[in-house]
């Protein structure tokens, strides 16, 4: 693979050109990530352009229809999904709160649900809440290890039997960066005829994943944690959304794309979310201008991978300055790819981590501070959680210059 060309990718965020934001090395991106050009531009031509009620007989008003299915359609392409498995909501966490309230009704008394503490509380509090009043379900967690934060696949096939109807897990935690092996673990569950539903809202930023490849049941993700406007992204495998009563209007009960969304799509958002497959297509021909001829997820995965090696390149500089520093590093101290993305969560002793997210912001370094919404996990690691860790995450636009800023700052308070 060619090496990624760190100028050609930032010059196509808007951000690094802004005289605020370019004056600051980011490394909160798993909070939100900057938002891609062709993205931006889309928004604004929607709501200049084409701001009507979408599929109607005017104009404007068909090309906002257009533009909304052209991201349907593309985003579906890039993650190896049949279009009408792939659904658009205001948020994962939402999404993951209708899907548990689905769920509800084809479960009964005595069935089991898998869930872990290693996940953000939006992979975890809404399908906790299937045990709530008189459901009868019974809700089982898998627990990470207390020193490393990582979750043993052991661990799940002894919780499994022949009442687990649910299994619910993390692609890759927020904090601990552990990229968890889906595959096996769609094995175990499927081996007990289970579904499995995955949360990639930590993982997407670093990899286009392949739902079919991981033979998952559900998957949802968060687009504007991949370069994109504020939505959700949400995988239902045919089979279990045929299985799943719907959550929409009752008239909508025959669109795939509208059962488990019982609020209106948000036009202008869904609209532009085509621009984050604009830009990985858009930077893939600029990589690899002599193989045009695949398909949108392989120039779109590709792209991502080649992404993906230069954060673990950064990664590992961050990693081996804190192996040297009195921190606890929370997971892997080193970033190897395809196991750990470049999310590095730490605690020390001498600060507290908003007061160092505070300090490092004054020299216009931006890391983050606190649970971030794994609260279990905090307290399975020993961790307390309204003092929490700090956290540094690179996408794969972070370049060297602002490692170089971070590190300067690491190396002077710790």
């Amino acid at each position: 693979m060619p090496q990624l060309d760190i100028d050609y990718v930032r010059m196509q965020f808007p951000a690094f050109a802004h005289p605020e934001t370019s004056r600051w090395a980011f490394f909160e991106n798993a909070g939100g990530s900057y938002a891609a050009a062709p993205v931006v531009d889309k928004l604004q031509h929607f709501m200049v352009a084409t701001k009507m009620q979408p599929y109607g007989a005017a104009a404007p008003s068909r090309e906002a229809g257009e533009a909304m299915d052209r991201s349907h359609t593309l985003l579906a392409e890039a993650i190896n999904a049949a279009r009408d498995e792939v659904m658009f909501g205001p948020s994962t966490s939402m999404n993951t709160y209708v899907l548990s309230h689905a769920l509800r009704s084809v479960l009964g008394t005595g069935d089991e649900v898998i869930v872990t503490n290693q996940d953000h509380e939006a992979n975890i509090g809404a399908w906790r809440r299937l045990a709530e009043g008189n459901s009868g379900i019974v809700v089982r967690e898998w627990q990470v290890d207390p020193d490393t934060g990582l979750l043993n696949v052991n661990d799940l096939t002894s919780l499994i039997n022949e009442r687990t109807k649910l299994v619910c897990a993390t692609h890759c935690s927020n904090i601990v960066g552990a990229i968890n092996d889906i595959a096996t673990i769609a094995g175990h569950v499927h081996d007990a005829g289970a579904w499995l539903a995955v949360d990639g809202v930590s993982y997407a930023p670093h990899a286009i994943v392949d739902v079919k490849a991981l033979d998952v049941d559900l998957y949802y993700f968060s687009l504007y944690k991949t370069f994109g406007p504020h939505q959700g992204l949400l995988y239902t495998r045919a089979a279990m959304l045929d299985a799943l009563p719907n959550q929409g209007h009752y008239f909508n009960a025959g669109s795939p794309d509208k059962r488990l969304t019982p609020a209106g799509p948000q036009h202008g958002e869904i609209a532009c979310a085509s621009g984050i497959v604009d830009y990985l297509e858009t930077a893939y021909a600029h990589h690899f201008p002599n193989q045009q001829l695949a398909s949108v997820h392989h120039r779109t995965a590709t792209m991502m991978a080649l992404g993906h090696e230069h954060e673990c390149t950064e990664s590992n500089r961050i990693l081996a300055l804190l192996r040297d520093k009195p921190v606890r590093i929370i997971g892997a101290d080193t970033a190897v790819i395809g196991q750990r993305a470049p999310t590095i969560a730490f605690t020390t002793d001498e600060w507290h981590p908003v007061a160092f997210a505070e300090k490092l912001s004054e020299h216009q370094v931006a890391v983050g501070g606190g649970h971030f919404y794994a609260y279990r996990l905090m307290d399975a690691l020993g961790i307390e959680p309204e003092r929490g860790v700090v956290r540094v995450s690179l996408v794969h636009y972070s370049s060297a210059e602002d490692v170089d800023r971070l590190l300067n700052a690491l190396d002077e308070y710790l």
